[in-house]
């Protein structure tokens, strides 16, 4: 026990001791001397603390840089540890916070015999806009006795009527899904006029209308939304119509300000005015918003990719989009063709031949599958789990854990993780290969997690569906669809596969097809690419971006934003979004260090 208590001593005396060094530092605005107490491989991943951006920066000669232009303005002070450092492996993992000019925040270092290895800078509040929660929390009530008192229902009606008519909402958020929810309920409490508006009647039908099979393939302790976590006996998987109602509760209990049944039409920006107009219908009738920031919230997909085959408009049967299936009810007995292999054809597929239709998935390149309990036991079970809450990481602990990995070296700390998974389910991958279906790990066998942040699409978390293929219940063909018949899809090699309904599970395209549709194709084309890190790998272009491009930051349109992702990133994102336009509302300088530079355009 001595040994030990000896041993945690020292480690803390070298923790303070590098926070001291630090500190002193930063005191003599030295920004050489702080890259010295960095590892020669270093990660510096600031969220917005220090840059107004999501910023990654690598190695000394980046921090220094960083510094340089930052540092006066910032004036970074009061670092102090909050909770005993850990050492695993010669690494020392220890929880701060810290103070800048503006602001406070978190952070979480990872310091090695040769310095920081990664640091990482959140922002957690505003100096003199912090949010009213805790000790904080409003009255709710005037006390006394008053000649026409508002009362909170008569002050709720009378924002509702004058929002978007004589008052206009400071940040206009295009898209009502979970995304535009988190960072409308953000926004709420921040006290920034906003509004969220979706073409849908309710909150939550983005959810509701979708095939009936749909269920969240993440768990329940990954999916919170901000303020309010889902109850204790909530389903591990949420099927989607629970999603729904309890975004559309969500909405209700946080008060955001939504308008449902609202479509945009078109939205244009003013460099003299520095406000957005937006044309849009609301219940049919038009209506002009003139907001100063913009968010399109409209999902981190994009717009639906479907293939334009010829004889698409001499086919008989039905075809659609995978978004925009219906179910598989109307094609019990039917044959059906789904083209692609991953989430949303296996899931399709999996319900046709629930429903007795005859189903043919059409592999178009390769596919990485990991079964849904290997994936929550290995790939999440450390952070997002029952076990891990009772080991004291909370929601809010995880997502921060998970956001100190700095991009460049999270594939090295995944391809550990797939190739256990690879190994314990060793067996279901040889019936797949056997079936014929080719399957993938990513193009440095990394897995499910950095393809998605890569490109958003190429993988399946399998609930069951994959053992229809691989039993040679769902036929598989491979190819590229050449064209349509009349009642059948042909591949590129002139095979027929019979077809009363064509399912187009073929992905979506970047997210600046919406501003492209929304606003025009030159601030789609001046914004770039959507989403993707630059990995140089399949569908993700470089050069190395450090950061997902374009999301929840600057674009380089001024005043628009993008923010989506899953519910997690909804989730945790959406503050930093939030806080950056707080700080704009409350007309705070705002120098962004490292905007996006534009490499792609869609």
């Amino acid at each position: 026990m001595t040994q030990t208590l000896d041993s945690a001593g020292a480690l803390e005396q070298r923790v303070d001791g590098w926070f001291a060094d630090l500190q002193a530092a930063f005191d003599a605005r030295d920004s050489a001397a702080v890259a010295g107490l960095f590892a020669p491989e270093c990660y510096w991943r600031d969220l917005v603390s220090f840059t107004w951006n999501l910023k990654t920066v690598e190695g000394r000669d980046e921090v220094a840089a960083m510094l340089d232009e930052v540092l006066d303005r910032v004036a970074p002070s009061g670092f102090a540890v909050t909770e005993p450092p850990t050492e695993e492996d010669g690494v020392a993992t220890a929880w701060f916070r810290f103070e800048t000019a503006v602001g406070r925040g978190t952070g979480l270092l990872r310091l090695t015999d040769a310095g920081a290895f990664t640091f990482l800078t959140t922002l957690d509040e505003l100096k003199g806009h912090e949010e009213p929660r805790g000790r904080r929390r409003p009255q709710g009530v005037d006390h006394g006795a008053f000649r026409d008192r508002e009362v909170y229902a008569e002050r709720r009606r009378r924002e509702a009527e004058e929002l978007g008519i004589s008052t206009q909402p400071f940040v206009l958020v295009i898209g009502g899904g979970q995304g535009g929810i988190a960072l409308g309920s953000r926004l709420r409490q921040l006290g920034v006029p906003a509004l969220v508006v979706d073409k849908h009647p309710r909150p939550g039908d983005q959810w509701r209308r979708r095939y009936k099979s749909l269920c969240l393939h993440d768990p329940v302790w990954y999916d919170h939304l901000p303020y309010l976590k889902f109850p204790d006996n909530w389903p591990v998987f949420a099927p989607k119509d629970k999603i729904g109602d309890w975004l559309e509760s969500y909405v209700t209990v946080m008060e955001v300000p939504y308008w449902s049944s609202t479509e945009v039409k078109h939205a244009s920006y003013s460099d003299e005015t520095g406000e957005w107009t937006v044309e849009l219908e609301r219940e049919g009738l038009p209506l002009t918003l003139r907001p100063q920031q913009l968010v399109l919230a409209t999902g981190m997909s994009g717009k639906p990719r479907i293939p334009d085959l010829p004889g698409a408009d001499v086919f008989r049967g039905d075809q659609h989009h995978s978004s925009q299936h219906p179910g598989p009810d109307a094609y019990a007995g039917k044959r059906v063709v789904v083209i692609g292999s991953n989430n949303s054809a296996f899931d399709i597929c999996g319900a046709l031949w629930e429903v007795g239709a005859e189903v043919t998935m059409v592999q178009r390149s390769s596919t990485h599958i990991v079964k849904s309990a290997t994936l929550m036991e290995i790939g999440l079970g450390g952070l997002y789990s029952e076990d891990a809450l009772e080991a004291g990481i909370t929601t809010e602990k995880a997502d921060l854990i998970f956001a100190s990995l700095p991009y460049r070296i999270l594939h090295t700390f995944q391809i550990p993780l797939y190739e256990q998974m690879a190994e314990r389910d060793r067996d279901f991958y040889l019936r797949l290969e056997k079936a014929g279906f080719e399957l993938d790990w990513g193009d440095d066998g990394s897995g499910l997690f950095m393809k998605y942040l890569r490109r958003g699409s190429g993988y399946y978390i399998d609930v069951g569906a994959a053992d229809l293929v691989a039993d040679g219940e769902v036929k598989l063909a491979h190819g590229q669809v050449d064209h349509l018949t009349e009642d059948a899809a042909v591949l590129a090699d002139g095979t027929t596969l019979p077809a009363d309904l064509v399912v187009y599970a073929t992905g979506y395209n970047s997210m600046n097809g919406w501003a492209a549709d929304l606003i025009g194709q030159d601030v789609a084309d001046k914004v770039g690419k959507v989403w993707g890190l630059g990995s140089d790998t399949t569908k993700d272009p470089g050069p190395w971006e450090g950061e997902q491009r374009n999301m929840w930051k600057p674009t380089q349109q001024e005043h628009l934003w993008f923010h989506g992702g899953n519910l997690h990133q909804s989730r945790h994102y959406s503050l930093y979004l939030a806080l950056q336009l707080k700080a704009r509302y409350e007309g705070l300088e705002t120098p962004v260090y490292g905007l996006q530079e534009v490499h792609h355009l869609g």
